[in-house]
């Protein structure tokens, strides 16, 4: 009979979990306080929608390019670990042998046992079993600067579509409520969601995240309404 691994773990999901919730939050934050802000100032309708767009594509940009940045800087700090272990591999082969010997001792094997698994493994894909086991470089967890720029490019967008939604539906005397409102909901949404898929506390999460929502809008609006000019 073959046994199949059924249990899963919420801790797979973390990682796009957590760069989707941040992508879709900024992009309503940061569009949403805009929005608000130059709305507060008196502006016209057509100002408003025109600033909310050019925020979802500056913002989208931006995120897609320090994401990339970001991730291709793992990237390439990943290949130069590869090379450095591929050349020691090369050249001393007994030596990178009994490292990883001794990193299975380490996690409580038997010494006997931790040279028989290392050996095995070396024999199978030594950079493979140096690189998962080492440095903890693996093919599920490696960087992709490519695809991480795009999810970060549409998660953003997507959220920041919410409040522009809200704009071109809302009529103009109740814009400031109806885009607070809205944009509140759905940050509480997403931060719910994503803490309920993480297993954390829902309320907490919705919470935590309408707080420093509301102080950013708020903010925003302050400033627009500040120094903004009575049309």
């Amino acid at each position: 009979m073959i046994y199949r691994h059924l249990e899963k773990h919420r801790l797979e999901h973390v990682g796009w979990l957590r760069a989707a919730v941040l992508g879709a939050n900024d992009g309503i934050v940061s569009t949403s306080s805009l929005i608000l802000g130059v709305a507060a100032s008196q502006a016209t309708h057509q100002a408003i929608l025109v600033a909310g767009i050019a925020s979802l594509v500056a913002g989208a940009m931006s995120m897609a390019t320090g994401e990339y940045v970001s991730v291709q800087s793992q990237a390439d700090t990943e290949q130069a670990a590869l090379a450095t272990e591929l050349a020691e591999l090369q050249s001393n082969p007994e030596s990178e042998l009994l490292e990883l010997e001794g990193i299975y001792v380490g996690r409580g094997l038997d010494r006997p046992l931790a040279r028989q698994v290392a050996a095995q493994l070396m024999e199978k894909g030594a950079l493979r079993a140096h690189a998962r086991d080492e440095l903890g470089i693996t093919e599920t967890l490696s960087a992709r600067p490519l695809q991480a720029a795009f999810a970060s490019a549409m998660s953003f967008t997507a959220g920041a579509l919410l409040p522009l939604l809200v704009v071109v539906l809302a009529p103009h005397a109740q814009l400031i409520p109806y885009v607070a409102a809205a944009s509140l909901f759905f940050l509480a949404l997403l931060g719910g969601l994503a803490a309920k898929a993480g297993g954390a506390n829902v309320v907490r999460g919705a919470m935590r995240v309408t707080f420093w929502s509301v102080l950013a809008m708020g903010t925003t609006a302050a400033i627009g309404a500040l120094f903004g000019t009575v049309v």
